[in-house]
């Protein structure tokens, strides 16, 4: 989506609160794949973390940082993923339902498309 539509829109992730932190809940899946990392307390080692995950990831989308008071965490209520598409007037367009099991690429793909239709 991000290749096809970047000319179009603004895509970011946006790195908020450790979802599965060492020193909180852990998944099995975590360890045996090496990623356990402890709840970053400053802004630098969430910005570490968010850099590694978008280097493992692979990601080319540009990718933004929560503040530490999780601002953007809150007042979307993004934990632990979710997906957004925001118009151009500021309000949500699209909100999925939370992840894992409401992260669905294929319905913000139908928003971005219904939206341009409409546009």
């Amino acid at each position: 989506m991000y290749r096809t539509y970047k000319d179009r829109f603004e895509f970011f992730v946006v790195y908020i609160q450790e979802a599965h932190p060492e020193d909180g809940w852990q998944l099995q899946i975590n360890v045996d794949e090496d990623v356990v990392h402890e709840t970053p307390k400053t802004f630098d080692e969430r910005e570490h973390l968010a850099e590694a995950c978008s280097v493992r990831l692979e990601l080319d989308i540009p990718t933004l940082i929560d503040d530490m008071e999780d601002s953007t965490d809150l007042a979307y209520s993004a934990l632990p993923d979710r997906l957004f598409l925001i118009g151009r007037d500021g309000r949500i367009a699209y909100r999925s339902e939370a992840g894992p099991m409401g992260f669905r690429p294929d319905e913000l793909e139908a928003a971005i498309k219904a939206y341009l239709e409409a546009d």
